[in-house]
């Protein structure tokens, strides 16, 4: 066959078999290492621990839950007694809780040994709110200005009873002002029963834990005979009390044309925090965070509009999800994608890293390799070309030209069979023709004729300017 034989495809596949079965596993191998990485889809149900049906953080949480049933996430809103309650079912695995709004200052203790402390498995999303620490006192002359717990040293005091979180957050303090052992009284009621005694002049203070817009704060609030303690050091008690902070209650921030309170007021208060099991998906994450943004970015009296949600680490360090929601906000698929898509890109892009870092450098490596691999059918016959042509070479009798002859011949006729990819057509023509040098010298010595120099070199010269042609 004079022309240059195109490869067939039983070639062609064999070629890249040889080549594309490594680069298969390789990749298959890269997408199933990258596959253990990938996170499982965000879970559609999830339920969240509120307080009581009528109270502000069971409306929060409802609000929660119609923005999140706008990507399909159901929230299943259960209300509870107290945020004592609400950590409870977090702490229980079975509860099926995985998020709830609890109170700073109730971290539990460690458990016992050879029980499982599930505290460490919580993590905080953000704090929503701060609840201020009422401290109301019967106005007469033995409370002529009250500022400083101490003051109550030796007085009937109600700070609840000891199971409610009022005498969980009150003891510390009344413990670092010592008033509690005697002759101070303390006596366990708790919310209405507490403000009637005081009324009633029966007891001669009140600790209460509750939002300002609370109607018992209010009432005691307009009360003519019933005042609330300014902390002249709180500042004090905050740095001593982590789980505590600063506020100031503004002069007539509660009635404006009652100018209640008189003056401005200093607080300390606790923060309410939304605090969630640490396997909450990320993706749930950054979602209950947009919902809360949405939902107490408004202003209060006891706080200005945008200061909530806040990352306010208190009994439990903040998720690395919050932390990057306060930092960068949502992350940038879940700004510019639909959540479930998001989500899956999210999920998926994992997948795509091994296809980069493989699929890259074979790019690169795979043109050389096929290159190599058609050169090499080439190399091999030139290696037998060149062992023909120096057994031809040093060899005179007449029987062993014959026999070197004939296997050039069949050396020729494989050449003229080899199937080539066009693009490397030269090589064959090469190989062809260098196959007819050799055969010539050996006809040359069957007939016994010696080469001619000149015949050589001029056959030499035609080589090189064939090549240089093919070249141009």
């Amino acid at each position: 066959q004079a022309g240059c034989p195109a490869m067939s495809s039983g070639g062609r596949s064999r070629e890249w078999l040889i080549l594309g079965l490594p680069t298969l596993l390789l990749l298959a191998l890269g997408f199933y290492a990258a596959s253990r990485f990938i996170q499982p889809p965000p879970p559609v149900h999830i339920a969240i621990a509120t307080g009581a049906d009528t109270g502000d953080y069971h409306a929060s949480a409802q609000h929660y839950a119609g923005l999140l049933a706008r990507n399909g996430i159901a929230l299943d809103v259960r209300s509870s007694q107290s945020s004592s309650e609400n950590l409870a079912k977090l702490l229980d695995p079975n509860s099926k809780v995985e998020i709830a709004f609890v109170r700073s200052g109730l971290k539990p203790s460690p458990a016992p040994e050879g029980e499982e402390d599930q505290a460490p498995l919580l993590v905080e999303l953000a704090t929503i709110a701060y609840e201020p620490l009422w401290v109301f006192y019967h106005a007469s002359r033995r409370f002529d200005h009250l500022d400083h717990l101490a003051q109550l040293r030796g007085k009937r005091l109600v700070v609840g009873s000891s199971e409610t979180e009022v005498r969980k957050l009150a003891e510390p303090l009344l413990e670092a002002s010592g008033l509690n052992t005697p002759p101070t009284t303390l006596l366990p009621l708790d919310g209405q029963e507490a403000a009637e005694a005081l009324e009633a002049g029966r007891i001669d203070a009140a600790f209460l834990v509750a939002p300002a817009d609370e109607p018992i704060v209010r009432r005691l609030l307009a009360h003519p005979s019933i005042r609330l303690m300014s902390f002249a050091n709180a500042e004090a008690y905050v740095r001593r009390f982590p789980f505590l902070v600063r506020l100031t209650l503004p002069r007539g921030s509660i009635d404006l044309a009652a100018d209640i309170p008189h003056d401005d007021v200093e607080l300390l208060a606790t923060p309410m925090s939304v605090i969630i099991r640490r396997e909450v998906h990320p993706a749930l994450q950054y979602q209950l965070l947009q919902a809360m943004s949405e939902t107490h970015r408004s202003g209060g009296i006891l706080h200005k509009g945008g200061q909530f949600p806040s990352p306010h680490e208190g009994d439990f360090p903040l998720s690395s999800e919050a932390r990057s929601y306060f930092k960068e906000g949502l992350p940038f698929l879940q700004q510019h994608f639909p959540f479930w898509i998001a989500d899956r890109l999210e999920r998926f892009w994992v997948l795509i890293v091994p296809l980069i870092a493989i699929v890259i450098p074979l790019i690169k490596i795979l043109p050389p390799l096929y290159s190599w691999s058609v050169r090499s059918r080439f190399f091999r016959r030139y290696g037998e070309l060149r062992y023909l042509e120096d057994e031809l070479e040093n060899t005179t009798e007449r029987a062993a030209v014959a026999r070197i002859h004939a296997r050039i011949r069949v050396l020729e006729g494989k050449a003229q069979h080899m199937r080539t990819p066009l693009a490397y057509c030269d090589l064959l023509y090469t190989f062809r023709m260098h196959i007819n040098l050799v055969r010539t010298k050996a006809d040359k010595k069957l007939v016994h004729e010696d080469l001619n120099p000149h015949d050589e070199l001029a056959q030499a010269s035609c080589f090189i300017t064939d090549q240089k042609e093919k070249k141009e």
